[in-house]
């Protein structure tokens, strides 16, 4: 081994030492020093340029609008610091589609016309699946900001890492203990009916039956459908609480056909926030909500106890109080996903810095910095909360939200922990050769 990749690996396990990454807390105290530029004579270098595969249009477009914007913030937030190593951080856009075909060819556009240093930011998990075999062909990092299983269960590749946003199933046993301990145990499923939606499926049903529940009826959707109240009378009348996740550009026509099919005498509803991602819960029709709990990867509605770093974070990405942009009241966030963007992109720095990035030629370093990182605190770089990285699943656990509907708005009533949602590995990544 040459003198100069001992080196490398050396820095990644330095990392790993200093508490890796508790919060990136020397990224972060960089960051916090006013007019600090690092890059100095770095700015006229080549900068570092990530592939944002964004999901500009298709049933994706809402998330992807919003994290084209908190995408945009974070970087603007590293080249504020200083960059990435002394080098200014670029973004380079195209768009998906929400289409795992057209996927596959964004990612061999950015490696191939682009040049780019990596690839970022996806998030439909069928877009993953489709996209992850180019990325491990043309042997270039996969940062993706999806939710699906599909990275921790092995079955991509090394160069696909979920290091900023948790996973199903760790999110659904999280939430299991509180809904069979505070709603009720036996649960319909109604889920979108492709991978993320099977995820939803495959995993909550061992996990409530670990709290003494059952899922008493499985209602899949197809992720295109417009109408929905065929699909209501599937859910047995013996149902305690109806778990529901949908995504796309119907989910607020979802919801009101939910509403009006069981109007208040219906069974208890525990929502994803997916079903509500990008609408306003004040919308009419959706009164009905009041009272009924969701699950939230991060906070849509501005908490009275929420910490300094997590308001100056909602300042950056543009959001109000009740979740929707500064800039315009109507246009609700995608806050419970979005976050992962920021997070995500933060790692990428870290790692980068780990490994010494110069090029192309140390890709495989920064996969291995990646891996080698474990505790994440709360924190600048961090605002949806403390994480626990697994180097061998390239998959990060986190603290998760549930909140209850209260006037119009969404309250957290309670915060999982990691270890509610932790589980055994079932893959090893590092074991993969390059």
């Amino acid at each position: 081994m040459s003198e100069d990749r001992i080196l490398k690996l050396d820095r990644r396990n330095g990392l790993s030492r200093r508490t890796t990454l508790k919060g990136l807390g020397a990224a972060a105290g960089l960051i916090a020093a006013p007019g600090f530029v690092r890059y100095g004579q770095a700015q006229s270098s080549a900068p570092i340029k990530i592939g944002f595969q964004c999901h500009r249009t298709g049933i994706g477009a809402a998330y992807g609008r919003w994290y084209e914007r908190v995408t945009a913030a974070a970087a603007k937030r590293i080249n504020d610091a200083g960059g990435i190593n002394g080098r200014p951080l670029e973004i380079v856009i195209e768009d998906d589609g929400t289409d795992p075909k057209r996927g596959a060819e964004v990612v061999e556009k950015f490696a191939n016309q682009h040049k780019v240093d990596l690839v970022y930011g996806t998030l439909f998990s069928h877009v993953v699946v489709g996209s992850a075999p180019a990325a491990g062909e043309l042997k270039i990092p996969y940062y993706v900001v999806s939710e699906g299983y599909h990275v921790a269960s092995g079955k991509l590749n090394r160069y696909c890492v979920q290091p900023g946003i948790t996973d199903v199933k760790a999110q659904v046993r999280s939430v299991a203990p509180w809904i069979a301990g505070n709603l009720g145990k036996k649960v319909t499923l109604v889920y979108p009916d492709y991978a993320f939606g099977h995820d939803h499926r495959d995993f909550f049903e061992p996990a409530i039956k670990a709290q003494g529940g059952e899922v008493v009826a499985k209602v899949p959707i197809p992720p295109t459908e417009t109408s929905f109240t065929r699909y209501f009378p599937q859910i047995p009348s013996d149902t305690d609480v109806i778990y529901h996740v949908m995504v796309g550009p119907a989910v607020l026509t979802f919801v009101k056909e939910l509403g009006e099919f069981f109007g208040s005498g219906g069974p208890q509803l525990f929502g994803f926030i997916d079903s509500l991602e990008a609408v306003d819960i004040k919308s009419p029709g959706l009164e009905f909500l009041e009272g009924s709990h969701f699950w939230e990867g991060m906070p849509r509605y501005a908490q009275p106890d929420q910490p300094d770093y997590v308001t100056a974070y909602r300042e950056a990405v543009g959001i109000d109080e009740n979740g929707a942009s500064t800039g315009d009241a109507k246009d609700i966030s995608t806050a419970a996903h979005m976050f992962g963007c920021w997070e995500t992109l933060n790692i990428i720095k870290a790692s980068m810095e780990a490994c010494g990035y110069r090029g192309p030629e140390d890709r495989a370093a920064m996969i291995e910095a990646t891996e080698a990182m474990t505790e994440m605190e709360a924190g600048p770089d961090h605002p949806q909360g403390k994480k626990l990285f697994n180097g061998k699943t390239h998959q990060v656990f986190g603290e998760q939200s549930i909140s209850q509907v209260s006037d119009g708005k969404l309250k957290v009533v309670h915060r999982t922990s990691i270890e509610d949602g932790s589980y055994e590995p079932e893959a090893d990544y590092t074991t993969m050769s390059f």
